[in-house]
């Protein structure tokens, strides 16, 4: 049974996996009816022939008949086709996920810069342990490189950057990330104990770019299902998602992992906000609701200034009068201050940063 959402877009099949080509698939949906879109197409590997080990053992490498284009031609009609669709059901300030190798980035990136996408960032997935080159004739292929676009260069994208930074012990994210590849008790098996998926995906990638580009509630959307990663990911933290999947075999696989993942609870799924995420408090609500009044004083936290309230919520000292920012700015002598975190009150001897009673109303507004 297909779970719709509805909306001025339409219906949409959220939380199902749609059987078929993604073309036509994406085809059928709404527009602007998507937060984010995750894409792990093919990557037109171009293999000649078997790999083989040192040892003469073979390779498991991707040879899959869905990874097989008969050119570059080919190749890039079917990607700008399912960028084309991924841009129209995309919401005006969406954004797109695409991962490559190699053998495809670099057209790939072409592609989205000629659809109208906007690169944001492109990200380096450093892989701890990758596959050696057998061979020995080139350097062993240590990394993919993800794309993260916007619709257009005006979208207002979703960025969770305190969460992203809190995720990586309080140090800003960097565009390089080192994850393992899917190994050992997360990479899925078939019925005859191989590899469910030659490329399935570590969750711990799509934790990362779930939890940095979208909220809680969002639809996301992968039109290369496979065995479900995104799905299980999106799940997990909150958000809807809608798969597309050709193989039968992977979604069968797919719809069982699905089956046994459960959501985090509401509490877990909060994450680290901007402070310019957070309700605006103007400073004139202080002095509307008596925690500062007219005629106080406040003080630089420096010791070196200080000012009086006035009724209206600006502030007068030294013959400059204000807001608490711009009378900051002009005693300190320079272009911009934020007034929450210099000036202060004293209760019982002590200073007190405002910044504090800011704080005070912000939590009282969050508890309603």
């Amino acid at each position: 049974m297909i779970k719709t959402c509805s909306g001025k877009a339409g219906a949409l099949p959220i939380n199902t996996i749609l059987p078929g080509d993604c073309i036509a698939e994406m085809a059928k949906l709404p527009d602007a009816s998507v937060d984010l879109i995750f894409a792990d197409p093919p990557y037109n590997l171009q293999l000649k022939g078997e790999l083989h080990r040192p040892d003469n053992s073979r390779v498991d490498a991707v040879d899959d008949a869905w990874d097989q284009f008969a050119s570059f031609e080919a190749y890039d009609r079917f990607t700008r086709l399912w960028l084309t669709e991924a841009r129209r059901i995309l919401k005006p300030d969406g954004a797109l996920w695409v991962i490559g190798s190699y053998h495809n980035v670099f057209r790939l990136g072409a592609a989205l810069q000629d659809l109208g996408f906007w690169i944001l960032n492109d990200v380096v997935w450093r892989k701890s342990n990758p596959m050696p080159n057998f061979r020995g004739k080139r350097f062993t292929n240590a990394h993919e490189t993800l794309i993260w676009a916007s619709r257009s260069e005006e979208a207002k994208y979703t960025f969770n950057y305190e969460a992203l930074k809190a995720l990586n012990e309080g140090i800003q994210m960097r565009s390089d990330w080192v994850l393992p590849i899917c190994t050992g008790h997360e990479r899925l098996k078939d019925g005859n104990g191989d590899k469910a998926h030659p490329t399935q995906k570590p969750e711990a990638l799509l934790h990362r770019v779930i939890l940095a580009t979208t909220s809680v509630g969002d639809v996301v959307l992968d039109p290369f299902f496979g065995t479900g990663t995104t799905g299980a990911v999106a799940k997990m933290l909150g958000r809807d998602w809608i798969g597309i999947e050709r193989e039968a075999a992977y979604r069968d696989v797919a719809e069982a992992r699905l089956a046994k993942v459960r959501k985090f609870d509401r509490q877990a799924l909060e994450v680290s906000a901007s402070k310019r995420a957070e309700p605006r408090v103007p400073f004139g609500q202080l002095i509307e609701r008596g925690m500062l009044r007219p005629g106080e004083e406040l003080w630089s936290l420096n010791g070196r200034h200080k000012a009086k309230v006035r009724a209206d919520g600006t502030l007068v000292g030294d013959d400059v009068r204000g807001s608490i920012h711009q009378v900051g700015a002009a005693l300190e002598g320079a272009p911009s201050c934020n007034g929450w975190t210099y000036w202060a009150f004293k209760r019982d001897g002590k200073m007190v940063p405002i910044d504090l009673l800011r704080q005070q109303i912000r939590a009282e507004m969050s508890a309603h």
